[in-house]
């Protein structure tokens, strides 16, 4: 069983910079994939950016390549996603999810890949 709480949202303007956190239990944490995912109002669940654990694979949607950086500290049990450039279309509720065992790289940005979920926090940007 894993646990996953994400920390870090808030409200910036455009232009500027959040790193999200997901401190996560579990003594295999490295054996998990871990991703962000994001979800707009009255939007799906989308993919942001997904790193797998086998071979360090990492996905990042068209919208975010170039501002967003995935990446996990195994020692903390953390997984960061670092947001630069923010723009309003980023706005959205950002959930942490992980799963265990085998991931194929196009399962990575498929919400139905993932067995454990945080409970999300808020990112806004706005001026």
């Amino acid at each position: 069983q894993v646990q996953l709480v994400e920390s870090g949202g808030g409200l910036v303007q455009p232009g500027g910079s959040l790193t999200l956190s997901c401190p996560a239990s579990g003594r295999t944490w490295s054996q998990y994939s871990m991703a962000w995912f994001r979800q707009a109002p009255g939007k799906e669940r989308e993919g942001v950016a997904a790193l797998r654990s086998s071979d360090g694979n990492r996905y990042y949607a068209d919208s975010v390549k170039g501002r967003f950086t995935i990446s996990r500290d195994n020692a903390k049990n953390t997984l960061y996603l670092q947001m630069n450039n923010l723009k309003p279309e980023d706005t959205g509720v950002y959930y942490c999810a992980a799963r265990a065992g085998r991931m194929i790289v196009s399962g990575l940005r498929s919400p139905s890949s993932y067995e454990y979920w945080g409970q999300g926090t808020q990112v806004t940007v706005s001026s």
